[in-house]
């Protein structure tokens, strides 16, 4: 068989407020794993320990995902400052007739 291939072009990376996003995402898990925390014994009686630290565990990922996008995000910014400075410099040092 041959393998497909589309006939179109891929759209463009969806950006947004990604370091909000995580942000968000990361006080959700630590929330929930506060509000759990008081009914340990009761997750510890029925066996669902793991919902417990399945939150802390999310909590503790979206701290790398925060430390993650905010350097991504300082380097495309960091990028596009690069790339601003040497369209002025070729504008500027262009000659005039």
């Amino acid at each position: 068989m041959a393998k497909w291939t589309p006939k179109h072009e891929a759209p463009e990376p969806l950006e947004g407020p990604v370091v909000a996003t995580i942000i968000g995402g990361t006080i959700v898990w630590f929330v929930l794993f506060l509000v759990q925390l008081p009914f340990y014994g009761w997750f510890d009686e029925h066996g669902h320990t793991w919902w417990v630290w399945t939150c802390l565990a999310g909590g503790g990922l979206g701290f790398i995902g925060i430390w993650y996008v905010r350097r991504r995000d300082a380097a495309i910014r960091r990028t596009q400052a690069e790339e601003t400075d040497a369209e002025a410099g070729r504008a500027s040092s262009a000659p005039t007739d």
